[in-house]
């Protein structure tokens, strides 16, 4: 088998589990807070990866000079943009949240256009101000409008944020991604990550009421930590080295489309008109982006 096809069906795998994990998430914030659930998911993140690392007997290495370069990517794809993910679907919807990550791949083309070498075109241009127009639909249908004082409003801010930190991560992965294996990589930046995600978390988790936990928030961050991060990064990291960064990012355009479907099949979430709307044009605009 032709091994794109293999790379892009994995791909296409973790699109859907990312697309769920926005309703697992919303759903186990109902118990947890998000520092603590974040600390407790990635917990479950660095044991999955460091158990693929000795079944497979790889030793892991920096080599050196490079040390300052993952704690910058650590910082960026683990700890800033997974601070500002939980914080922000904790104050919207999870398929406001799912349509917002979907414009990864517009900042992939802003921050390649500014930074690197790949040029902006007519068409992506105009793609980019679709997916920003249908942006500010979504934000300005909610339930108080568009106001900086409603939750939601703040909270998909929050998320657009986490989804421009997550476009400099992903074009500064792919330079490091050729002297490092993809499972190299992964390990080395969520373990740094991960464990600074547990450190500040350990307030939180010092207070947090473990005896009234049910059963389905803890799976969700058994979930959230071991597919929706363990192996949705290794993979991410694998599309990038064999397919490119632009090819991969495009593949978040389908995540909005499984998390509206899923945050209304699984929370019940209503989105009014005007936000399917807005949700239509992002969509849109990323897929002309990317044409």
């Amino acid at each position: 088998m032709n091994r794109n096809v293999v790379v892009e069906s994995c791909l296409l795998f973790i699109v859907f589990v990312w697309a769920l994990n926005f309703s697992v998430v919303k759903f186990s914030l109902q118990e947890i807070d998000p520092l603590s659930f974040n600390a407790i998911r990635f917990f479950f993140a660095i044991a999955f990866i460091w158990l693929i690392v000795r079944k497979k007997k790889i030793p892991i290495r920096v080599q050196q000079g490079d040390w300052p370069k993952f704690i910058v990517l650590a910082f960026l794809g683990n700890v800033m943009y997974q601070m500002l993910f939980i914080y922000g679907i904790d104050l919207t919807y999870s398929a406001n949240a799912a349509v917002m990550l979907g414009t990864i791949p517009v900042w992939v083309a802003l921050t390649s256009h500014v930074f690197f070498e790949e040029k902006l075109t007519a068409l992506k241009f105009a793609g980019i101000i679709l997916a920003f127009s249908g942006v500010i639909f979504i934000m300005a249908g909610g339930e108080y409008g568009f106001s900086l004082a409603a939750d939601n409003v703040m909270g998909d801010l929050i998320i657009i944020a986490a989804a421009m930190v997550f476009a400099v991560y992903t074009l500064l992965s792919k330079s490091m991604l050729d002297r490092y294996t993809p499972l190299e990589l992964s390990t080395i930046i969520m373990t740094l990550g991960g464990f600074t995600l547990i450190v500040i978390a350990i307030p939180s988790l010092s207070v947090l009421d473990y005896g009234d936990l049910s059963l389905l928030s803890l799976a969700g961050t058994v979930y959230s930590g071991v597919l929706s991060i363990g192996l949705a990064y290794l993979v991410w990291n694998y599309g990038i080295k064999q397919v490119g960064a632009v090819r991969t990012s495009t593949f978040q355009n389908i995540v909005p489309v499984f998390g509206i479907a899923l945050g209304f099949l699984l929370l019940g979430e209503q989105l009014t008109l005007l936000q399917y709307f807005g949700a239509a044009l992002v969509l849109g605009g990323i897929l002309l982006a990317r044409k």
